[in-house]
Order: C-alpha cells, then sequence, then structure tokens
C-alpha cells in the first residue's frame, strides 16, 4: 500500500526551527532520490531539497545554508530541519519522491506557519 506521511510542522516565529519527517511505504522510498517540496498559498509546488540514496544533497537557493535534508534508510523516513525560519517560509510540506509524474501519489503534507 502507497503512504506518504508528513509531520512535525507548526507555528513559530521567524529565526525559529522545526525539524519535519516523512514516513513513506517502500515502493516510494525505494526510489534513488527522495525529495521535501512545498506550496505556499497562491503558488505551485516546488522542490526545496533532494537527496539520493548514497546521500548527495541539493537544495533550493532560497532554503540553502538554512534546511538540512536527511534519510534514514532503514526506517524508510526522510527529515528536514529548517532554522533561521523565514516567513517566505510558510507552506504546506510534503515529501515524495524525485521526479514526480503527473499522476503521482501526494501525502496531505504538513502545514509550516513562520511568523514575522
Amino acid at each position: 500500500q502507497v503512504h506518504l506521511v508528513e509531520s512535525g510542522g507548526g507555528l513559530v516565529q521567524a529565526g525559529g526551527s522545526l525539524r519535519l519527517s516523512c514516513e513513506a511505504s517502500g515502493s516510494i522510498f525505494s526510489s534513488n532520490v527522495m525529495g521535501w517540496y512545498r506550496q505556499a498559498p497562491g503558488k505551485e509546488r516546488e522542490l526545496v531539497a533532494s537527496i539520493f540514496r548514497g546521500g548527495e544533497r541539493n537544495y533550493a537557493e532560497s532554503v540553502k545554508g538554512r534546511f538540512t535534508i536527511s534519510r534514514d534508510n532503514a526506517y524508510n523516513i526522510v527529515y528536514l530541519q529548517m532554522n533561521s525560519l523565514k516567513p517566505e517560509d510558510t507552506a504546506v510540506y510534503y515529501c515524495n519522491k524525485w521526479p514526480v509524474r503527473a499522476m503521482d501519489y501526494w501525502g496531505e503534507g504538513t502545514l509550516v506557519t513562520v511568523a514575522s
């Protein structure tokens, strides 16, 4: 059964930190690359961080130096450590494999709200 369960979001003041977790079913986590995506109100979903099975990481310029992605291959979990949060980081955060296709399954996401 396919599932993606994101957690760890919440309301935080600017400059604060949050750690997001994503538990994925094996069929998704077996992908070579897992990523964290976000969708802000009125905007399209964007990839913010990705990690290869071997550990190579990539980040969007907007989060580089502030966010860290990691994965636990034994438990099919992907994490996103978010530091120095800014109001513009406010969004619903999702995890999924990368790349995703138009008909691929998405979880419900977790809402991150950064207050100024």
